[in-house]
Parts: structure tokens; C-alpha cells; sequence
């Protein structure tokens, strides 16, 4: 039977989710056993300081992504942070406007000025023939990130990074549990940062991880994240306090306990998604290459206004009156916000791809929270919106339904 608009709880919540669905709601794993190690670390009151669920993450961590050193620090903006100082970065470094904010954030926070670069317009990570084009004699590093678990075009970044003897440090926080031609993710550039963050499909409450196979970069880094503590009371180098807690790393010790059940969920969520939007005019659902590992840990869309009726941001929302928590994502870009707006103001000139993507793409709610019947109404929504946006649109206007969540 035909739908009609009157069909949805348009604007009115919709029954299907008594809670609303939200991108990156977080996974749990095993409560019992995430409880028993909390208890565990209470009884021995050994909460921070290199404690032994710290030590057991680090390396449970190294071991799967097959490097050498594995660092766990409180946050993935801190960890970037620390990367970015112990690599030595001056000056200028080449990274992407397409990404999370905290990766300019790193650079700007210790007075290095982030030159944005455009991205490739159907992979969305960093494009290297524009990385070439921006480096100057100031330019010490390239920062690549892995967006939606897939990677850079590492090869070629690495050769640009070796002719002008210039250093790559990569953003993973999307890309734990991927790989690049069978290569795991964690050993590409000097080094690699994952976030593992609640949002993140392993995560440790909030943290994150400096993965390298350098043991004096990593033995800098173990330095940078304790003060520069040396010793119980010998400092000999600068540093912050970086550390992971050990009830941090009790949760992601717990969490990869998990990780083969959160990824098989996330990919049968793709498989399910991909299904129900086949076909779908205007609404073009981002892949995965199935040869490779992948977390599947994102679902992204880009909506073509031109084709759908509709642009990304009506989309969005009429799935948020729904109580579907869609998100733009990278939206407006780094380089429309402050400093960098203020800084830059003529930046999104030279990148074409990246101001056209943050116009585009949505991405859509997944995970151990998501079930199939959920991504069936969710995509129903999306499909009866498309085939009746001229109705979808003028319900936004006379409703006043803010298109600017």
C-alpha cells in the first residue's frame, strides 16, 4: 500500500522510538566483568599511575594492531596533542579541514599553524596532489586522517613526507580494528592515534592511544604523558598529565572482550542499511571495502539536494522531530570555525570538496542500541521524506522546525 506523509509522526516524535536514536550511543560489553575489575581495582586502591589494567590495555592494544608501542592516554585530544610535540612539529603542518576540530585543535593549542588541505571527494580523507601543492619551507609534518575507518592514501603520503623529509602523524580515531591491503591500521607514519572515547565502538569511557613502532618516540611519549617523570621524583623533560585511568582501561579491556561482537552488529546494521536504500534517489550511502577489516562503525550518507528535494540539513531535521539523532558531520568544516574562520577567512576557496561534503553528509545511528526494525523505520522515514519532499518542506516552514539542530 502507498504511504502519505500522514503516515509518520511527523514532527510529533515518532512511536517506534519511545528513546531517541542517537549516532555513536555508546557500547557496554560484559557489565558483570567490567564491574568485577572496578571492584577489583577499589579493593587494591590503585586508581591511577600505570596500574596494571592500564599496562593490560596497552598491550592487548599493541598486540592487535601489531605494533611495537602502545601508549594509552586520558583523551585523543591530548593524545594528539603529545604526538604532535614529540614529533617535533613547527611551524606548519598539512591536514585535512574534513575532520573533527580537535585535530587542528592539537596544532593551534601549541602555536603551529594548521594548513588545511582539501580532501579527495570519494574517499573524504586527505588528497595527496593538494598536500604537495601546499608545502612550503615552513612545513614540518603532515597530519592524515582515517575518516569512517577508511584509510589515507598512505603510500603516496609517505613518499611526499620522505622527498621533503617531512613527518606523518595519523588520526586513527576512526579506524581501530581496520586495515589498509591487509596492513592493520597502527603502524603507518611515525605514528598513529586512536580515540577511544564512549562514542567509539571500543571505548574506555573517555581515551585514547598513541600506537608507533619508534622506541625513542615512544619512550618521549611515556615521558611527555607522566610530567617528563623520569623516576619517582626525577623530572627530565616537559610534560602534562596524559595519563589513563586504570577504571579507563578496566572498560576497554572490557570493550575488546566485546570487539567481535560490536563489529558483526555494526556490519550486519551496513548490510541491512545498504538494503533498504538501494535505489534511493538522491541519497547516496557511503562503502566499505569487505576485503579489508573494517569496524563498519559509521553509516554515512550524502544527500544530493538536487535529486532528493530536499537538502541534508531538512533531512536531518525531520529525523530529529522523529527522534532519530542524525548528525552532520564535519560540519562546517575546521576551517569555518574560530580562530580559524578569523584566521583564514578565504580558506573554503581552495577546498571545493570539503565545502561541498559538509553540505552533504549525515550520518545515521548504529551499534548494539540499533536493531533491524529500527533501520527499517528509520529508512522509511528517510524514503517517505524523499518521494514527498515539496509536502516534507512546507510541514518544516509552517511548523518552524528548526533546520539548524
Amino acid at each position: 500500500m502507498k504511504q502519505s506523509p500522514s503516515d509518520l509522526a511527523l514532527f510529533g516524535g515518532n512511536p517506534a522510538f519511545p528513546e531517541a536514536l542517537h549516532v555513536g550511543r555508546p557500547n557496554i560489553g560484559d557489565r558483570e566483568r567490567l564491574l568485577e575489575r572496578i571492584n577489583d581495582l577499589l579493593d587494591r586502591r590503585w586508581l591511577t599511575n600505570q596500574g596494571p589494567y592500564v599496562e593490560e590495555f596497552e598491550q592487548a592494544i599493541a598486540r592487535h594492531v601489531g605494533v611495537d608501542h602502545c601508549i594509552a592516554i586520558c583523551n585523543a585530544t591530548i593524545a594528539l596533542e603529545i604526538a604532535v610535540r614529540a614529533l617535533e612539529f613547527t611551524g606548519e603542518v598539512i591536514v585535512p579541514s574534513f575532520t573533527f576540530v580537535a585535530t587542528a585543535h592539537a596544532l593551534q593549542w601549541q602555536e603551529i599553524t594548521p594548513v588545511f588541505c582539501d580532501v579527495d571527494r570519494e574517499t573524504h580523507t586527505i588528497d595527496p596532489e593538494r598536500v604537495e601543492e601546499l608545502i612550503t619551507p615552513r612545513t614540518t609534518g603532515i597530519i592524515g586522517v582515517h575518516l569512517w575507518g577508511r584509510t589515507c592514501d598512505v603510500e603516496r603520503l609517505d613518499d611526499i613526507a620522505r622527498a621533503h623529509g617531512l613527518r606523518v602523524l595519523y588520526d586513527a580515531s576512526h579506524a581501530f580494528g581496520c586495515s589498509h591491503r591487509g596492513r592493520p591500521i597502527g603502524s603507518f607514519g611515525s605514528a598513529e592515534v586512536f580515540s577511544f572515547h564512549a562514542t567509539k565502538f571500543v571505548n574506555t569511557f573517555e581515551g585514547g592511544a598513541i600506537v608507533t613502532n619508534d622506541g625513542e618516540l615512544a619512550d618521549k611519549i611515556r615521558l611527555m604523558r607522566n610530567f617528563g617523570f623520569a623516576d619517582y621524583d626525577h623530572v627530565i623533560y616537559i610534560g602534562t598529565n596524559g595519563k589513563m585511568s586504570e577504571v579507563a582501561a578496566a572498560m576497554g579491556i572490557t570493550s575488546l572482550e566485546s570487539l567481535d561482537e560490536f563489529v558483526a552488529i555494526n556490519h550486519q546494521n551496513y548490510l541491512r542499511y545498504r538494503e533498504v536504500f538501494d535505489g534511493l534517489q538522491g541519497v547516496r550511502m557511503l562503502s566499505y571495502d569487505e576485503t579489508e577489516s573494517c569496524n563498519f562503525q559509521y553509516v554515512v550518507l550524502e544527500i544530493d539536494e538536487s535529486e532528493a528535494g530536499l537538502t541534508r540539513d531538512q533531512l536531518q531535521a525531520l529525523l530529529w522531530a522523529e527522534r532519530v539523532m542524525a548528525r552532520r558531520y564535519f560540519y562546517p568544516g575546521c576551517h569555518r570555525m574560530e580562530p580559524y574562520r578569523t584566521y583564514f577567512p578565504n580558506a573554503g576557496l581552495q577546498l571545493r570538496n570539503t565545502e561541498l561534503l559538509a553540505e552533504r553528509v549525515l550520518t545515521l545511528p548504529t551499534g548494539t542500541a540499533v536493531g533491524h526494525d529500527d533501520i527499517a523505520t528509520i529508512a522509511g522515514i528517510i524514503r517517505l521524506a524523499v518521494s514527498h519532499s515539496d509536502h516534507v518542506r512546507e510541514l518544516l516552514e509552517t511548523r518552524s522546525v528548526s533546520t539548524t539542530p
